[in-house]
């Protein structure tokens, strides 16, 4: 899948959702549809495997004969599904709404599994995306491990060769880099902060980092404004929400899909790019 492809394909769900309805309001599903669609969810995702008898349909979600009846029944009056050699089967209508179903239903899992990450991360940053962390592994700080989310974050880089990201500060507190653990050692690193966190790093960096950066494997760089904390490693991505009183990581959430890995490359670059270069 081209970059194009890619960027065409994030954009339409940024703005279905948030401008297709606005602009038409009328193409918004009938709402009593829309709730029949999803009360039968488990009927569609049986009938994407393949076509079920009537005996079968019972079996498989445990329903009564009745039940079993009007199922097969409002399938075909809606034509979602048609009966072929006393079997039902979707049609491509029907097809097409069963993996909407399935679609939804996934998004709403993870969005609910991401819901910790929603409430640090700036909420009118629209360059967010739910689909390529389906699978990703979050990690919530607690009262029992409030150091969790960093520590997920740290196992990460120090298996990674490279990394690049923005806002990361909390992620990798001034003077962290110490002899012990030279986090920026051996691999290359890009990183844009805001400025005030630049001062910072210049006022408490040590000479490992200093030498790193005056050797060009470790690049910093500035931005006025920055929406939460990214990180890119080698194999996975992250996204890191803050406290905004304390600065505290409170959540960690990171993926390895192709997909994910895509979305925050161009976010990155479009960061990187509104960004300006700075010396140690």
């Amino acid at each position: 899948m081209t970059q194009d492809l890619l960027d065409e394909l994030f954009q339409y769900e940024l703005s279905l959702g948030r401008d297709r309805y606005r602009r038409d309001p009328d193409a918004a599903p009938d709402a009593e549809e829309l709730l029949d669609v999803v009360r039968h969810g488990e009927l569609f995702r049986a009938l994407l495997a393949g076509p079920l008898d009537r005996r079968e349909i019972e079996e498989r979600l445990d329903v009564s004969r009745a039940t079993s009846h009007r199922f097969v029944r409002w399938l075909e009056e809606h034509g979602y599904g048609e009966r072929v050699d006393n079997r039902y089967q979707l049609t491509g209508f029907g097809a097409t709404i069963a993996y909407g179903v399935c679609k939804f239903e996934t998004y709403l899992g993870t969005a609910r599994r991401l819901e910790p990450l929603f409430e640090y991360i700036c909420e009118d940053h629209e360059e967010f995306v739910v689909e390529p962390f389906v699978d990703a592994t979050v990690t919530i700080a607690t009262p029992a491990d409030p150091y969790a989310p960093i520590e997920r974050f740290l196992s990460l880089l120090r298996e990674s060769e490279t990394f690049r990201g923005f806002n990361t500060t909390h992620m990798i507190p001034p003077g962290a880099d110490a002899a012990d653990d030279p986090l920026f050692t051996g691999r290359t690193v890009e990183l844009v902060y805001v400025p005030d966190t630049v001062e910072t790093l210049r006022n408490d960096s040590d000479a490992a980092l200093e030498a790193a950066i005056d050797e060009g494997t470790v690049t910093i760089r500035a931005r006025d404004a920055l929406p939460y904390g990214l990180a890119l490693f080698d194999d996975r991505v992250g996204i890191g929400g803050y406290d905004e009183e304390t600065g505290a990581m409170c959540v960690f959430v990171d993926a390895d899909a192709a997909i994910a890995r895509e979305w925050a490359t161009r976010v990155f670059d479009s960061i990187r790019a509104d960004s300006r270069p700075v010396s140690a």
